[in-house]
């Protein structure tokens, strides 16, 4: 069948993704965006060998490895023993064109798709309109739109729900968001000041276990980002207080003189999926679709996942290699790796962090530090961190 045009509400890296692809298939696309520009705050940066993978069949990796941050290492340190597993990324050549992590910005990103989409006369990025309402039957779906001139209404063949967490799409569509929500809230602090130089074998990735206080270290284009847990009665105003941001990086590493920071944001912590992917010609992706806690950096790419799977799914019917029936597989490949995979390792990885039993943490990092040292016990674990393993489940479902 010939796609005459896919709506798409949300333009972050999920649905501007899924825009390219289906704009290099032909496809004309309008994406929804309620703000008035593309996000500007820091959001995600890390990026998994097999999305990269995917970004140099999308022609985007060479510009993402141009500006971004090559990590081959990733760490998992114990803050109080000091003990260090070290894994090696290049441990997973041959098994991906990209044996490491990109530490690069999501706003980077939906910049470097807005330039590309550029070239799509087709292809229409509208500010100022949030997405609200929709209808369909079985040959188009109708989306409401506000925008500063009014509700307007936008007709299309299929649409996709790209627009977050708090996704109207998905209430539009009255699809339930089960899970929960984590008690405490996550603190970034982003500031100029080089761990690298002072904290010994330092990497790009840090994930730093601790009894009293864990934390991660993330080290992007000119700055770390260090994320740390809050308890749930701090007040917001005292988490983002010039004192306590104080406190908490003073504890990475005391050092003479107070730390300037770049950016601080505060945020609330969440694991769920929803009930389906799919309702006629509506379907979900991305952070709409899913949420978890993002240690691992596994969010925004499981989004691009769900992304590149439905809208090449899309591209297939469109030049007509495909029946209709093949969009069903979209939710039977993605839903259960978000459940399986992306919550079920995300969801360990905090438990990890946050273990306060000394003897318990002590046994965690013992094991840590011996899949490291051991080749194939590393390659295993980097398969399932790195998200390998998860795309080649989703890719064997029929």
């Amino acid at each position: 069948m010939t796609i005459k045009r896919v709506l798409i509400a949300g333009a972050g890296p999920v649905g501007m993704t899924a825009a390219l692809v289906l704009s290099r298939a032909g496809i004309p696309v309008t994406v929804f965006e309620r703000d008035a520009g593309l996000a500007e705050d820091l959001r995600a940066s890390t990026w998994h060998p097999p999305t990269l993978d995917m970004m140099g069949e999308l022609g985007l990796v060479d510009q993402i490895l141009q500006d971004g941050l090559i990590a081959r290492y990733t760490q998992h340190r114990d803050r109080k023993s000091g003990a260090i597993a070290e894994f090696d990324m290049e441990l997973l050549r041959g098994e991906t064109d990209h044996p490491y992590r990109v530490q690069y910005e999501q706003f980077r990103f939906t910049r470097l798709l807005q330039q590309h989409l550029a070239a799509f006369p087709d292809c229409r990025i509208v500010f100022n309109a949030n997405a609200q309402s929709l209808t369909q039957d079985g040959e188009r779906v109708l989306l409401s739109v506000e925008t500063p001139n009014g509700i307007e209404q936008h007709g299309g063949d299929y649409l996709i729900g790209a627009d977050g967490s708090r996704s109207n799409i998905r209430r539009a569509a009255n699809i339930d968001f089960p899970g929960l929500t984590f008690p405490e809230r996550f603190y970034v602090a982003t500031t100029a000041f080089d761990f690298g130089k002072v904290l010994d074998r330092l990497c790009y990735v840090n994930y730093i276990a601790d009894t009293d206080e864990w934390c991660v270290l993330l080290k992007v284009i000119g700055s770390w980002r260090c994320l740390f847990p809050t308890p749930p009665e701090e007040p917001d105003a005292e988490v983002l207080s010039d004192a306590k941001t104080e406190e908490r990086l003073q504890g990475v590493w005391k050092k003479d003189g107070r730390y300037d920071t770049e950016h601080r944001t505060i945020y609330n912590v969440h694991q769920r999926v929803a009930a389906q992917y799919r309702l006629g010609r509506v379907f979900l992706a991305g952070d709409a679709a899913h949420l978890n806690n993002p240690i691992g950096g596994m969010g925004m790419n499981g989004g691009l996942h769900d992304a590149i799977n439905l809208a090449d799914k899309l591209a297939a019917l469109h030049r007509g290699e495909v029946r209709e029936t093949v969009l069903d597989a979209y939710e039977r490949q993605r839903r259960p790796i978000a459940i399986d995979h992306v919550n079920a390792n995300t969801a360990r990885n905090k438990r990890v962090l946050e273990e306060r039993d000394p003897q318990a943490r002590k046994r965690t990092q013992d094991e840590l530090c011996r899949q490291a040292e051991d080749p194939a016990l590393a390659r295993a674990f980097l398969r399932k961190s790195s998200m390998i393993d998860a795309l080649r489940v989703s890719q064997s479902i029929q």
